[in-house]
């Protein structure tokens, strides 16, 4: 077997971090993270042999129906952090209240995540996906729910991880470049495969990305840039698991659009573990993260304080070219968003 083959000098995620940060807690809690990625990898590439299909029972702190995949993932990620060493409140999706962690195991990092984003696609095996943000404590904080109610400004880190044909992790750290990982199953690694990701600079491929469904609840700026863009050539692509919607709009280009609308007037989103981590991706990968028009404004959504830990909000992300065209009906219909 040829030495080719073989990479001496593998770039892995903790060397990485490492590398970046300088910061040891740092990257533990990425190791931490990274290992809970990996077994919610091998679950979600075994349920159909082991039997993780279905409903477990229960509802989420959202009102979502549980599925069993759902749990276990929850189960892996707080099972990982709260044995870090290095966390002292992890707010999850699936657990209504957030999670203390115990003073003698609790470190300086607050850890918001989605375990298995997209999991209404497990049962018909369309890929899922894992959200996090990472903030600290406050200053002479003990570790509350309110260490984490705080904008995109005060998050550390924010990452996704998408479980697919391969499991591609993409995170950055505040005031830095995008960067990706791909699992490496011969050596179990996260490795350095796309550095300094980068939004595609002339807007990339002519795609939107919505659910439909929704249209007829639509602001009328929110119909006619859909519209626009049907009469332009566009192509329309909707996974319905934001983890591949946004990793495919990064990557190709495009728009993705979930906006407040008539019948969920606070999005649908959740702002600590969707919004904010996601829209702090694509801002420093040179995209767009609008809150479209929201409470009466059109602002960040990195700049959103959420109220409570499973807080909503809407979410408009791409380049500027597909952005401006949504901007532009707002103005035509007599409003004023922010230049771009």
């Amino acid at each position: 077997m040829s030495s080719e083959m073989f990479d001496a000098d593998a770039k892995t995620l903790n060397r990485f971090v490492m590398r970046q940060s300088h910061d040891h807690d740092l990257v533990i809690l990425m190791n931490a993270i990274g290992t809970s990625c990996k077994l919610i990898a091998s679950a979600v590439q075994r349920a159909g042999i082991a039997s993780l299909y279905g409903l477990a029972g229960e509802m989420n702190s959202t009102g979502d129906d549980q599925k069993k995949l759902d749990v276990l993932a929850d189960d892996m990620m707080i099972n990982a952090l709260v044995n870090s060493g290095v966390c002292s409140v992890l707010v999850s999706e699936e657990k209504e209240e957030p999670i203390i962690v115990p003073p003698g195991r609790s470190g300086k990092f607050c850890v918001a995540f989605d375990p298995l984003d997209g999991s209404s696609n497990i049962d018909c095996n369309v890929s899922v996906g894992t959200i996090f943000s990472v903030y600290e404590k406050k200053p002479g904080s003990d570790g509350t729910a309110d260490d984490l109610l705080r904008s995109g400004a005060d998050c550390v880190c924010a990452g996704y991880v998408a479980y697919s044909s391969a499991v591609e992790m993409v995170f950055t750290f505040r005031g830095g470049s995008v960067h990706g990982f791909c699992l490496d199953p011969t050596i179990g690694e996260f490795i350095h495969t796309r550095p300094n990701m980068l939004f595609p600079q002339d807007g990339g491929k002519k795609i939107y990305s919505a659910n439909e469904g929704n249209s007829k609840h639509w602001d009328e700026p929110i119909k006619n840039t859909v519209e626009h863009f049907k009469g332009n050539g566009y192509a329309a692509r909707y996974v319905g698991s934001m983890v591949a919607d946004i990793h495919r709009t990064i990557l190709y280009g495009g728009i993705y659009l979930y906006p407040a609308d008539n019948k969920s007037p606070k999005g649908k989103l959740r702002l600590l573990y969707e919004g904010i981590p996601m829209a702090m991706i694509i801002e420093q990968a040179g995209g767009i993260a609008s809150t479209g028009l929201f409470q009466g404004k059109i602002g960040k959504v990195s700049e959103l304080v959420p109220d409570e830990i499973h807080a909503k909000c809407p979410i408009i992300m791409g380049g500027k070219r597909d952005v401006q065209v949504l901007m532009d009906e707002y103005t035509a219909a007599g409003l004023t968003p922010p230049a771009l």
